[in-house]
């Protein structure tokens, strides 16, 4: 017989077969030895009371039931036909590679087109950025394999439910050699130790079943005929022909102006400016779990998620990486910008978060003569600014988290996990004051709501400004055609829809369906 139970328990006992499995057997009224076999289903740690709980939801098999369900289901990929039709695919992050995945799942031919390096040439470039202080524009935290979540986390957690199959996606990184965990916690992650084979297993399985992945092929336009959208050109000079799929990411900003050029409608889109926050991983897992001596044996590193409103405008944490390292993220020479990411263990020294400012379009007058690209020339225009003033360097401009909040210079800075170096800096000065002092409101309510959160040994680490992407190219929401040039599929983060890898990836899936629908119906 299976058994569905779910449980609220300690850590231990959740950490803990031996225990957990008498636990079980009290629930069901029944001695240890007749569980037969049992696993957890789903798991989360409720943190808000003085004791830290765990949420659990186990399958359980006794009686003629020997075994409970697998969690994971293969999904079985077969070669596209020599008659396939064909969908080009403008960037490899998550939208373009699962779309190139159902694109095989439902006889289409994916081309993906790919600006950057494969991930473990990328890999080199990355350490490069650090060591040498020079970024390559085509092959860095933002460009390349993987795209910008393979070297910046690898976080699959998502609030989006609506979008279609997120557990479809999850199911698939399983498959291509994630652990079993993602499918179980609440919060899955899978880490930037671990992506990268994930996602050249990905391209493995695309290429043997008749897709084409193809590296250093920067998409230079669009070729549009009578409304429809043909192909793409790419910088060399060569054409690829078949219906176009846009899934840039949100940091192309050079493709974009292109597309825009070309006519290509699109819209500016709120996004949201700020610094990196980075905590020692002791002080937050003390704080978030009421401990004194941190986390123990059986939880996992610390996490946290603050929202406030300052005058108008969120102020929220986004990102947060628990037991992570600040790097740089920039994708072109004279441009300052931060990320983070953590390991799968996320047994780092420190913890960070992206600290950010809600921002609309028209909150900047002096950039409104840039119509629909106007938050990204300002995006643009203050990283520029942040490299200037940090010396024409990628060495960050940092601040102790209480002198921003007070006012002053920090004239000591803590030890960092941003591998450049940093240098005490006025974030006042150097943000915009409507960025600045709502950050500065939403620091001291987060410093109210957890006691020790506001501290001396927490700093800012600047700019954290590639949240999203600050245009839209607007589709039909049946189709996911470009609501002006048919057969052209603007997807993920850089056309506006998608916060991340599993909402990307659903993103890109979903597109592909609706054109294969459309192929159906023969329109």
């Amino acid at each position: 017989m299976h058994h569905d139970i779910t449980l609220q328990t300690d850590p231990r006992t959740a950490g803990e077969e031996k225990i957990l499995r008498k636990k079980l057997a009290e629930k069901l009224n029944l001695p240890s030895e007749k569980i037969n076999d049992f696993r957890i289903w789903r798991k989360s740690v409720d943190a808000r009371g003085n004791k830290v709980k765990v949420n659990l939801s186990v399958k359980v098999a006794t009686g003629d039931d020997k075994k409970v369900t697998a969690l994971h289901v293969a999904h079985e990929f077969k070669p596209v036909s020599e008659d396939a039709p064909v969908m080009v695919i403008v960037g490899a992050g998550p939208a373009g590679l699962f779309a190139a995945l159902k694109c095989i799942e439902l006889n289409i031919k994916p081309i993906i087109l790919e600006r950057g390096c494969d991930v473990d040439t990328r890999r080199h470039d990355i350490a490069n950025i650090s060591r040498q202080k020079q970024i390559n524009p085509d092959s860095n935290y933002c460009y390349g394999e993987g795209g910008a979540g393979a070297f910046s986390d690898g976080k699959l957690f998502t609030r989006s439910k609506k979008r279609g199959n997120n557990e479809e996606v999850l199911q698939l990184l399983v498959q291509f050699g994630a652990s079993e965990d993602i499918l179980i916690d609440a919060h899955p992650h899978i880490g930037s130790d671990r992506l990268p084979k994930i996602i050249k297993r990905i391209r493995e399985v695309i290429i043997e079943n008749g897709g084409e992945v193809l590296f250093g092929k920067k998409a230079e336009r669009l070729l549009l005929k009578e409304g429809n959208a043909i192909g793409v050109v790419d910088s060399s000079g060569k054409e690829y022909y078949g219906s176009v799929m846009l899934a840039n990411g949100h940091s192309a900003r050079d493709f974009l102006k292109t597309l825009h050029s070309q006519g290509v409608k699109m819209e500016a889109k709120g996004l949201a400016i700020g610094v990196r926050l980075e905590h020692p991983q002791k002080l937050i897992d003390s704080i978030q779990y009421h401990q004194p001596e941190g986390r123990g044996k059986y939880l996992p590193a610390a996490e946290y998620s603050f929202v406030a409103q300052s005058n108008g405008r969120g102020v929220y944490s986004f990102c947060m990486c628990p037991g992570g390292v600040i790097v740089p993220a920039g994708s072109a020479e004279g441009e300052l910008v931060v990320n983070g990411m953590s390991a799968s263990a996320r047994a780092g020294e420190f913890s960070n978060s992206g600290m950010v400012v809600e921002l609309h379009p028209g909150d900047f007058p002096e950039y409104s003569k840039f119509k629909e690209l106007e938050l990204m020339h300002f995006q643009e225009d203050l990283e520029k600014k942040f490299y200037t003033l940090s010396g024409n360097s990628i060495d960050a401009p940092a601040q102790r988290m209480t002198d921003f909040v007070e006012g002053r210079i920090s004239k000591t800075l803590p030890n960092t996990s941003y591998a450049p170096g940093i240098h005490s800096a006025d974030f006042s000065t150097l943000l915009p004051a409507f960025i600045s002092e709502r950050l500065r409101d939403g620091f001291i309510t987060f410093g109210k709501k957890r006691k020790g959160f506001l501290n001396k040994e927490a700093i800012l680490v600047g700019l954290e400004s590639r949240t999203s992407s600050p245009v839209r190219l607007p589709r039909d929401k049946e189709s996911y055609e470009h609501i002006e040039i048919r057969n052209l599929y603007p997807v993920g983060e850089g056309a506006g829809y998608a916060g991340g890898i599993v909402s990307a990836a659903v993103d890109g899936m979903n597109a592909v369906k609706a054109f294969r629908e459309k192929l159906n119906k023969g329109n």
